[in-house]
């Protein structure tokens, strides 16, 4: 293995600041208020109260990197870091390894989210930006084109980059057989924050991305790219990396993850 793989997932809320300053809202009015008045706008507007990506603040970011030295899974940062560092350690992450980049909506979602943001906040991320200006290599696979492979968004790739066939990862992860989502989904996100429960929203995330990883693994299987034996090998690591945690969410995931013989890690 020459170039690593780095496999990421974000979590988000409505940057309800962010919002204050774009509608130039009365100081006067608290955050629940702000936050009340701007989904209803929302819905009226759109039918959902989701916020646009760039109203979208990141509480958390998701990594899992394999690597020829093995294969790790953490959440960056630490739980009580503002978000311009989170962006920061994620962007310093490309710069240091250059990897492969593997997501599940990330071009939809992810990614734009955390340019945005970064650019809200002047982080600077040159590699990830890096387009082929000084690096052939780059001009012809770099991050940000959607044809391009240094990012693979898988769940683009699978349905032929035709948004009407994509497929949720909670779906895709648990018919390959994998856990799937624990312990909340995306619409419980803001509720955990707000109730400060930010270590379960990183536990969250981090399955995420090790759902994301492992369906990664099978697309390579799928297109010849690993072997059956080797993709065995993949999965037996990633068992044996977290099966060495006692937290509580990988204890979960073992738990869920059926082995090669059916029954349960």
């Amino acid at each position: 293995m020459t170039t690593p793989i780095l496999a990421f997932d974000i979590e988000t809320v409505p940057d309800v600041a962010g919002i204050r300053r774009v509608h130039d809202i009365d100081a006067r009015v608290d955050d629940a208020g702000v936050l009340a008045w701007f989904e209803q706008r929302r819905r009226a507007a759109t039918g959902s109260d989701f916020a646009p990506l760039h109203l979208q603040r990141v509480v958390a970011i998701a990594c899992a990197l394999r690597e020829a030295s093995g294969f790790r899974i953490w959440s960056i940062g630490e739980a009580t870091d503002p978000e311009p560092e989170l962006i920061r350690r994620f962007f310093d992450g490309i710069e240091r390894y250059t990897p492969q980049l593997v997501s599940w909506n990330g071009g939809g979602f992810d990614l734009p989210v955390l340019g945005q943001r970064a650019l809200i906040h002047g982080v600077a991320a040159a590699r990830y930006w890096d387009w082929g200006d000084d690096d052939r290599e780059f001009k012809f696979n770099n991050y940000l084109a959607r044809f391009h492979t240094r990012h693979l968004d898988v769940m683009d790739v699978v349905a032929h980059y035709q948004p009407r066939a994509s497929a949720g990862l909670d779906a895709i992860a648990r018919l390959c057989g994998f856990p799937g989502k624990l312990g909340m989904d995306g619409a419980e996100v803001g509720a955990a924050i707000a109730a400060g429960r930010i270590h379960d929203v990183r536990a969250y995330c981090e399955c995420d991305v090790l759902n994301t990883y492992l369906v990664y693994e099978r697309f390579r299987l799928m297109r010849g790219e690993i072997a059956g034996d080797d993709y065995a090998r993949e999965l037996a690591l990633v068992r044996e990396r977290i099966g060495a945690s006692d937290a509580a969410h990988w204890r979960e995931f073992l738990a869920r993850w059926p082995d090669e013989s059916g029954t349960t890690g």
